[in-house]
């Protein structure tokens, strides 16, 4: 039997007994009642459809019109309306209202896995909660929260039961990804789905000191029940992570006195279905929420409930968080709004620094007690694979490692000046960091003979799968000095600027999700001309009459076996040094420049 959350499941009055089946409930004649949802009066068995969300949207702001209003942020691919809840008792209703009044924005977010619906349900209620003077008191004076209910609005009505086969609840939900088949998810930086351009539009315009993700997660059994994730914390601006690892912290502090089992790392095995394996601590690339805004300098935290908890229980523990965000912020958000400001300030004084581009955990570890189930491993007559089955009857502490030093994969040093994207490529370039608020400006004149670094791949290998429908690009090279022309229209990225960070995650070719790595410039590393063998052939007979040409091919020849069986390779040696080869082969087509171009 699914037991009951412990909090106060309102009273559906009589009247509304006729819209039980029905997507909302906004009834004008039971003034008094409190606002429910489809899942609240199903005892949390239940989630609504996408109608209920407009329905409530417009109920609260008619309910409380002095602290809620009900605003649209976009249309989705499927030409539903994106609806966010704009709430506050401090009668900041704009950006421009917030920002006059110093109040931290926190935007809080739901169902961008809609089948992990959580969020949205606990959100209404914890809303309606810190209306009424239930929970979080006082809180909505202090700052401006943002509620979208639901994200991905298409794929949250591709709706059926089972959508989440390794989840206990609701009864039905949506579905992972956009009708466009993205995963919100992984598209923060990129930007691909008009959900996501929305998303940034909206962020853009109300620039949330914390931004919260409302998932659900995948993986084993244990007994913990939600896990939290912030950064920065291990990333980052380094003064603005005392503010991230407060915000973690103060939440899971409260997330245990209210009776749960939190975690500050996702607890996924480090060996797939192995929990002898233990655990690794990380920091997310900026494709994912909690990795993206920390480059703006500022907080985001990834809430994952545990996918076998049932779903009035996931419901509680959302609602008890969102409460917890409330309170903190609160106390908190006027002293964290203004060191992310100072994190701004020291932004622009990145250049020439060295920057990290993404981190992984080193090999140290720690012993955690971490409460799991007894389990046994045997091959399964099924699939024949060894298979991890547990006992939930059966509590067990599972003394295992955690993987906890934290440190930068790769780094490099930030441009002095900044960014040069020459003029063919601008266009498509400046809609990017558009979408971003990367600030940058075009050339009116041309650049001669410009002393700049570019990248030129030694290697550029390419996914042999597709990717969020991008053949994805890993490149290895270096940033050496060259001096190159560029056509007036070419754009200007200042690494002076707020957003310094978040220019080299999309513009250093070997961050993880910058335009390069995602496959936007593969054009430039692919080879269009040739040279026919027979050509070749002639060409080389002619270099080999230059002894130091003649000295460097037969050298290459006993040094190198590969190069010697390889006649392609051999023909290509010669074909380098010949005036018909692309010189902007494999030239990646951004620049850094170390002076100011006027």
């Amino acid at each position: 039997m699914t037991r009951q959350p412990p909090f106060r499941i309102a009273a559906l009055p009589c009247a509304l007994a006729a819209l039980l089946a029905g997507a909302f409930a906004a009834p004008a004649a039971a003034a008094d009642a409190p606002i429910t949802t489809v899942s609240e009066r199903s005892g949390f068995l239940k989630t609504g459809r996408y109608d209920e969300v407009i329905g409530l949207c417009a109920s609260f702001a008619q309910r409380y019109p002095d602290a809620v209003r009900c605003e649209d942020f976009g249309v989705t691919p499927e030409g539903r309306p994106m609806k966010v809840l704009v709430v506050t008792r401090s009668g900041a209703f704009t950006p421009a209202q917030a920002q006059a009044k110093n109040l931290p924005v926190m935007l809080i977010q739901g169902g961008i896995h809609a089948g992990e619906i959580d969020g949205k349900d606990a959100g209404f209620l914890a809303l309606r909660q810190a209306l009424d003077g239930e929970a979080a008191k006082g809180a909505l004076a202090k700052q401006v929260l943002l509620f979208v209910p639901v994200f991905n609005i298409d794929g949250h009505e591709r709706f059926g039961a089972w959508n989440r086969p390794n989840q206990r609840g609701p009864e039905e939900m949506g579905w992972r990804v956009t009708a466009q088949n993205y995963n919100l998810n992984r598209d923060y930086l990129k930007a691909d789905a008009p959900e996501m351009q929305a998303m940034l539009k909206l962020v853009q315009r109300w620039d949330p000191l914390a931004y919260i993700d409302l998932h659900v997660t995948d993986g084993a059994k244990f007994e913990h029940d939600v896990s939290i994730q912030v950064e920065p914390v291990h990333a980052g601006d380094e003064a603005l992570r005392k503010a991230g690892t407060a915000l973690r912290d103060g939440t899971i502090a409260r997330l245990a006195k209210q009776g749960s089992l939190p975690l500050p790392y996702y607890p996924s095995f480090v060996e797939s279905d192995n929990p002898a394996s233990g655990f690794e601590d990380g920091v997310p690339p900026p494709r994912f929420s909690h990795g993206y805004f920390y480059l703006r300098n500022r907080l985001a935290m990834l809430v994952e409930t545990h996918s076998w908890k049932d779903y009035p229980t996931r419901v509680r523990i959302t609602r008890n968080a969102i409460v917890d965000l409330l309170d903190l912020v609160a106390a908190n958000g006027a002293q964290w709004r203004g060191e992310a400001l100072a994190a701004d300030g020291r932004a622009k004084q990145l250049g020439g620094q060295t920057v990290a581009l993404d981190y992984k955990a080193g090999d140290k570890t720690r012993t955690v007690a971490f409460r799991g189930y007894e389990y046994t491993r045997t091959p399964s007559d099924v699939s024949g694979a060894l298979m991890t089955r547990y006992d939930e009857t059966k509590p067990q502490v599972w003394n295992v490692p955690l993987k906890y030093d934290i440190q930068p994969a790769r780094q490099v040093p930030a441009p002095r000046a900044g960014y040069l994207v020459p003029a063919a490529q601008a266009a498509w370039v400046a809609a990017k960091l558009d979408q971003h608020g990367v600030e940058y400006r075009r050339l009116d004149e041309a650049l001669r003979s410009a002393q700049v670094e570019a990248f030129r791949a030694d290697k550029a290998e390419f996914s042999p799968q597709s990717s969020e429908g991008h053949q994805r690009n890993t490149l290895t090279g270096q940033w050496k000095r060259e001096t190159q022309d560029l056509l007036a229209g070419a754009l200007f990225v200042p690494i002076a600027q707020a957003k310094s960070r978040l220019a080299m995650a999309l513009l250093e070719p070997q961050a993880p999700d910058s335009l390069a790595a995602w496959g936007e410039f593969n054009n430039a590393f692919e080879r269009k001309e040739y040279m026919e063998d027979y050509v070749a052939e002639d060409v080389a007979r002619e270099m080999l009459k230059d002894p130091q040409v003649k000295a460097e091919f037969e050298a290459k020849l006993r040094e190198d076996a590969a190069f010697a069986k390889n006649p392609q390779a051999r023909l290509d040696f010669f074909y380098r040094r010949h005036t018909a080869w692309d010189e902007r082969y494999n030239l990646y087509p951004v620049l850094r420049t170390d002076t100011i171009p006027r």
